[in-house]
């Protein structure tokens, strides 16, 4: 169930333990371990990046054969255990063999990823016995991860449900259903029970709730509404951002976005998204990939001035309208699901945050300006 967030056990060799780590960077320094596995007594001879790629379903094999290249990844063999001999590193061609010890050491040291209650405001739209609906502000990260190791949403949820006993922050089994990016706003459903988060789940992995975000992006559209379809993978030259791919060339994951225009403004449009799938930046890499990235998202290349005139003016209006809404114009507006206990449709919409209303109000006056003359 790719939709819903999973929380990674800390004995996985995960590509959140490698994402500190640059391209083609020499080991220097001490090293620590961050994972440990032995390979088992009647395992063939295969690549280490294979062997890993496939015992470990949250890394990736690209990121374990840079790991390698880079010397991050150690074996002590059978025989160097019995010569007392230390591990050392391998290159992701090594082939494995029964015994080895595996290890990944990394030059900084293990972070601990215990989740642990602080106390940050949450905005609770609606709360019971199961599950919680929480509108998240931009700027927020929703789960600790590579560089946000605090004060994120789930350390505000721990903290909200402290007196809970029977909640577990820590527990894979409760907590988020699904997720939204740092600087993205919106509307996101915790579980607060094992039974409410696996209804729940199955609800996002059979595509049965009902969201849509509302996103503001460059250009104008020809067509009412449309519709995206391409694979998302990590994009091969920045691996913090997505790349769309054929539906037919097996690289990525599919993906399928659907859009309808709610305003125009002439060099910018207002479209509600709603997702068949939930892929990573689905929403701002399928915009990107159509020519219409989301204003003011850096990452796929919205602060640039992309529509418009070459005037002065309009380059002084476009740069303040940046400083009014510093992030991706994305909110998830509308959620909705079954009550995983009463069987109840349950509908929320959230308003769009202040900055996002002060940036569209301020088109709308653009708009209207430019009808006067």
């Amino acid at each position: 169930m790719t939709d819903y967030a999973e929380r990674l056990q800390p004995d996985e060799f995960s590509d959140d333990e490698l994402e500190l780590m640059s391209d083609g960077d020499a080991v220097e320094g001490e090293l620590y371990e961050h994972f440990r596995m032995e390979v088992d007594k009647g395992q063939e001879s295969v690549r280490i990046d294979k062997y890993l790629s496939e015992h470990q379903p949250h890394s990736s094999r690209n990121r374990i054969q840079k790991a390698a290249d880079a010397g991050f990844i150690h074996v002590c063999t059978a025989d160097d255990q019995k010569q007392g001999r230390s591990a050392h590193p391998v290159k992701s061609n090594y082939k494995v063999r029964p015994g080895d010890v595996i290890t990944l050491m990394l030059n900084r040291p293990h972070y601990d990823t215990t989740i642990t209650p602080e106390d940050i405001p949450l905005e609770v739209v609606y709360e019971d016995d199961d599950l919680m609906v929480i509108n998240k502000p931009a700027g927020m990260v929703v789960h600790p991860g590579c560089g946000n190791f605090s004060g994120t949403l789930v350390n505000a949820i721990a903290w909200h449900l402290k007196d809970l006993e029977t909640y577990d922050p820590n527990d894979p089994e409760v907590g988020l259903v699904h997720r939204i990016d740092k600087d993205t706003s919106g509307l996101l459903v915790v579980a607060k029970t094992p039974d409410a988060k696996t209804t729940l789940g199955k609800q996002f992995f059979n595509k049965t709730t009902h969201r849509s975000y509302n996103a503001l992006v460059w250009g104008n559209f020809v067509e009412d509404v449309g519709r995206i379809e391409g694979n998302i993978g990590r994009d091969p030259r920045d691996r913090l951002r997505m790349e769309v791919f054929p539906p037919d060339s097996e690289i990525g994951k599919p993906a399928v976005t659907h859009y309808k225009v709610l305003e125009r403004y002439g060099y910018v449009t207002l479209v509600e998204c709603i997702l068949e799938t939930g892929r990573t930046h689905q929403i701002r890499a399928h915009m990107k990939h159509i020519g219409h990235p989301l204003f003011c998202d850096e990452r796929y290349g919205g602060t640039e001035i992309l529509r418009g005139e070459r005037t002065a003016s309009y380059k002084a209006y476009i740069q303040n309208c940046f400083k009014l809404c510093p992030r991706q114009v994305l909110h998830a507006r509308t959620l909705g699901f079954v009550h995983p206990s009463t069987g109840v449709q349950m509908d929320f919409t959230s308003e769009w945050p202040e900055d996002m209303a002060a940036l569209i109000d301020k088109w709308r006056k653009y708009v209207r300006n430019i009808e006067k003359t």
